[in-house]
């Protein structure tokens, strides 16, 4: 259980929901409470299948492009030091590719929002997706990638509990307040990209003596 908490921890930080909050209430507040808990429950499910997809094909990607997974960790652990370094300084949406053209799109056309951008790539983005392949790689036995598909399931509740609820935490905690949770959730992610730089390095450079 305690390899599956942290797993669960890690990826949790990675995605943080709590981030995605205000561009989420942004893009549903003229809609219905119907219609914004069918795209809370929508936008959950692409989550969950994305990263499903790519945790289970992850070995197969790095085979096809002839990857070591000892680059993807030094690569993924880079990829997490731009994300957690866009949540500090409070440019989560610009780390993921969303800027307010797409929200003003989606807002006058009453656009499907639930695959993108929420579920990608604003809540599965490069980092979850480089987190995940590494994983399965650094964990051959399947007890422990069961635990790790648990983890990917439990944080998709996660981002449908957090969209659910969504107006009420917007207005408990205000933008000031989860803008301060994602700067939190970025210094952990930026430690999980130096550990993975560096387990990366250490691993190459014992294979080159």
């Amino acid at each position: 259980m305690e390899f599956f908490f942290a797993t669960l921890f890690s990826l949790f930080s990675i995605v943080d929901p709590p981030g995605a909050i205000p561009v989420y209430v942004a893009l549903t507040s003229d809609r219905p409470r119907p219609e914004r808990n069918k795209i809370a429950l929508q936008t959950s499910l692409y989550f969950l299948i994305i990263l499903f997809c790519f945790f289970v094909a992850g070995n197969y990607i790095l085979s096809f492009f002839g990857l070591t997974i000892h680059a993807l960790r030094i690569a993924g652990g880079m990829t997490l030091l731009i994300s957690g370094f866009g949540l500090l300084s409070g440019r989560f949406a610009k780390r993921r590719g969303y800027d307010k053209e797409v929200e003003k799109h989606a807002q006058e056309h009453k656009q499907d929002i639930a695959f993108s951008p929420m579920a990608m790539p604003m809540l599965s983005g490069p980092g979850s997706i480089s987190y995940l392949i590494t994983q399965y790689n650094q964990h051959p036995a399947w007890a422990e990638r069961w635990q790790i598909m648990a983890a990917i399931v439990a944080v998709a509740g996660l981002v449908w509990g957090c969209l659910r609820i969504a107006p009420f935490l917007f207005k408990v905690f205000g933008a000031g307040g989860l803008n301060a949770i994602a700067r939190i959730m970025g210094f952990i992610v930026i430690a999980i990209g130096v550990q993975f730089i560096v387990d990366g390095l250490v691993h190459l450079v014992g294979e080159m003596r």
